[in-house]
């Protein structure tokens, strides 16, 4: 398949209700990092500490800012995944606009508004820019109707999974939920760099209507 080069800056969209903890920020190295989450009790989670030893120390991201952020994305998953990964370890999903990033959460917001029978759902966001470096499997345009399913990720997870497991830096495709809007999800934490975080939004989403109202916060 063809690879292509992630977009530059990449965008991504994280609640401001999991606030960055700087777990993985300061250690120095990997045995620091070990007694670091022990102290911490995040090994004392089975399912994290499962998920970080399915991540090669090579990949294991720590003593540069907002090293945390990357590594939870990774090591705390949805329960069933999400579009191009299982549940047994996550994946770094981001946009090439911030627009794009903010349709995809909206969706999920609204879809989570709809299940509680809420009529409104608002959520604060901080924006991260962050440089995805390699070479990304690229199927933006292809016909792959099953692993684009709106709905159903049991396609795409394979296909993901696949990818990752053949050692790709990750994949690049089309938005579902944006017309001309791109992704990219990253399977390397080390190759995720210059993560920065920038301004913060409040999106309010109606369970009824596909509008999205995005209010910035701060710059």
């Amino acid at each position: 398949m063809k690879l292509s080069p992630a977009p530059q800056p990449a965008y991504r969209l994280i609640p401001s209700r999991f606030p960055p903890i700087g777990l993985f920020d300061s250690v120095a190295t990997a045995a620091d990092l070990q007694a670091v989450m022990e102290l911490a009790g995040w090994t004392n989670d089975r399912l994290v500490s499962e998920r970080i030893d399915r991540l090669p120390e090579s990949e294991w991201v720590y003593g540069r800012p907002n090293s945390s952020i990357v590594m939870a994305t990774f090591l705390h998953v949805a329960p069933g995944g999400s579009r191009f990964n299982g549940p047994d370890l996550g994946a770094w999903y981001a946009a090439a606009t911030v627009k794009t990033a903010m349709v995809e959460v909206a969706h999920h917001m609204r879809r989570e508004a709809v299940a509680t029978g809420s009529a409104q759902l608002s959520r604060t966001f901080r924006t991260y820019t962050a440089t995805l470096s390699g070479r990304f499997v690229d199927i933006r345009g292809a016909d792959m109707p099953n692993v684009y399913d709106p709905k159903d990720y049991t396609a795409s997870q394979r296909f993901g999974e696949a990818v990752r497991a053949d050692g790709d830096d990750g994949i690049l495709f089309d938005s579902v939920r944006l017309a001309d809007g791109i992704n990219a999800v990253a399977y390397r934490p080390s190759k995720i760099l210059n993560v920065l975080q920038a301004d913060h939004y409040e999106i309010t989403v109606q369970a009824a209507s596909k509008q999205i109202h995005a209010r910035l916060l701060t710059s």
